[in-house]
């Protein structure tokens, strides 16, 4: 008589599902493990370089200016009521009102143009993104060399007898901080344009236009619709970059330069030579808040459109 011994395989297929089940969730913990080690140096820079900071200029806006005396939202009204910080206010927003869609709209442009022609764009991307390699000690210099009353400018007008000045100081200084800004972070757009078009497959261009599609509907059905998550990425770094042209206009105009450029920066800098700490964390919270908000709405806007 012979005897059959079952085995049973259900109860081994379980404790087989449970021990692959355990390996693979070691590996994940594991995994995450090694991941948060590698971030830790990065995380414990913004830490200590960019989150404890603003938090002690948080504490500061609610301080007196000695930093001892609690004064609630004192510090806030005084900034918002200050006829200085009202016109910076104005000319800075204005200022970013100009440059920021200039800049998106030619870049892109020149992307789309530097993309069609792969030969001379290698060549000109060079040539854009130079403005970016140079010090701004040399940008300064430059600037002196065209706009000053002994420069190439007030030379060049002189010919058709116009009277030579010192161009950063009239109301055209605005349109020269606004040229200035362009020129530095014009290559830098366009590269992020270019990374970006690269990413639409050219097979859609091609389908496209064998169905009859010219120039115009490819750039409104096929490029635009592609681009809308980049542009949310180059519009905050644009934006953040528009608050970096105020070494150039401090420099070459000093503390107090003409109204018209006077720019919230000039005001945080006097008022750290003051040394009026509680008013400069007040404004810089507010402007922090600003900044934070229109992300937001910017980010909440392109979400929409990409959904």
């Amino acid at each position: 008589m012979m005897l059959y011994l079952r085995q049973p395989t259900g109860l081994i297929c379980i404790l087989g599902n449970k021990r692959m089940n355990d390996k693979k969730r070691n590996v994940r913990k594991n995994g995450s493990m090694h991941a948060y080690l590698f971030l830790l140096p990065s995380l414990t820079g913004v830490l200590v370089l960019f989150v404890i900071p603003y938090l002690d200029v948080l504490r500061r806006s609610f301080l007196d200016g000695t930093g001892q005396r609690f004064v609630g939202m004192d510090n806030y009204k005084t900034v918002v009521e200050n006829t200085s910080f009202r016109l910076a206010a104005g000319n800075t927003v204005l200022f970013l009102a100009v440059c920021v869609p200039l800049l998106l709209f030619l870049s892109l442009l020149i992307a789309i143009y530097l993309q069609k022609n792969k030969v001379i764009g290698n060549w000109l991307k060079s040539v854009f993104l130079l403005p970016m390699a140079m010090p701004v000690a040399s940008i300064v210099l430059l600037w002196n060399v065209l706009f000053t009353r002994n420069g190439f400018l007030s030379g060049f007008l002189g010919l058709f007898g116009v009277a030579g000045q010192n161009w950063l100081n009239t109301r055209y200084s605005f349109a020269i901080l606004v040229f200035s800004y362009i020129w530095k972070n014009l290559g830098y757009d366009i590269v992020l344009w270019l990374a970006a078009l690269a990413t639409i497959p050219s097979e859609i261009y091609e389908a496209a236009r064998v169905d009859g599609a010219g120039e115009g509907q490819c750039f409104l059905h096929i490029t635009m619709p592609n681009l809308w998550s980049s542009l949310f990425l180059i519009l905050t770094l644009s934006l953040i970059n528009g608050f970096k042209v105020f070494r150039e206009a401090y420099l070459v105009a000093g503390d107090y330069p003409e109204q018209h450029i006077y720019l919230l920066q000039h005001l945080f800098n006097n008022w750290f030579r003051d040394l009026a700490v509680n008013k400069l964390a007040a404004g810089a919270v507010l402007m922090g808040l600003v900044l934070f908000v229109l992300i937001m709405v910017f980010q909440k806007l392109f979400d929409r459109e990409t959904s």
